[in-house]
């Protein structure tokens, strides 16, 4: 008898998320060594105690551009993706199966209007490498990587050694860059 798993995608099955997270799991790691809690105290002024809808979490809106950087996903709405179907980027943001992932658009309006003129995403990503330095995460070694494909010099001799930084304002810019793109692909104002 021939059997398919279509039925399958319809069954109710009763699964723990943190059993679906490898236990090797890099987000696992960053989970263990850096506590994320002092994200509440620097945003706290930015934030209206008593007027208006409770607004989304904090953590989990700062996790997902951390997320973001970190694998280097350059559009919020494509990091939106991700996390809706990335069962590890899920727990590391404390989100269930079922949970609503934060949409792109409030991540957007939030890095563009609430924390503009501020250095809060600086400060904020300064403090997690200053975690993960003191927990040896992160090296004092110098990786460069460069995907040009160009004739080799395989003089051991001769290079030129660079430093490259990348910081949290390029990548803010780089999502900035893209909601605009988009904005006008879509003919929508600035």
């Amino acid at each position: 008898m021939l059997r398919t798993n279509k039925d399958k995608q319809t069954a109710f099955e009763l699964v723990s998320l943190e059993s679906l997270v490898p236990q090797d799991h890099m987000l696992r790691k960053v989970d263990q060594y850096v506590d994320f809690s002092f994200i509440l105290e620097k945003v706290r002024p930015l934030y209206c105690e008593d007027n208006g809808r409770p607004a989304i979490d904090p953590l989990v809106l700062f996790k997902m551009v951390f997320l973001g950087y970190f694998y280097g996903i350059r559009s919020e709405r494509r990091l939106e993706q991700e996390i809706q179907t990335n069962v590890a980027y899920r727990w590391f943001l404390g989100l269930g199966l079922t949970d609503r992932v934060p949409d792109h658009s409030t991540i957007s309006w939030n890095r563009r209007k609430r924390f503009k003129d501020t250095t809060i995403f600086q400060d904020i990503f300064d403090e997690i490498v200053l975690q993960a330095i003191a927990h040896r995460m992160v090296g004092g070694r110098v990786l460069i990587s460069d995907s040009t494909h160009l004739k080799a010099n395989a003089n051991k001799h001769k290079f030129t050694r660079e430093e490259v930084l990348q910081n949290t304002k390029s990548y803010l810019e780089e999502l900035n860059a893209a909601v605009e793109q988009e904005r006008k692909e879509r003919g929508k104002k600035n």
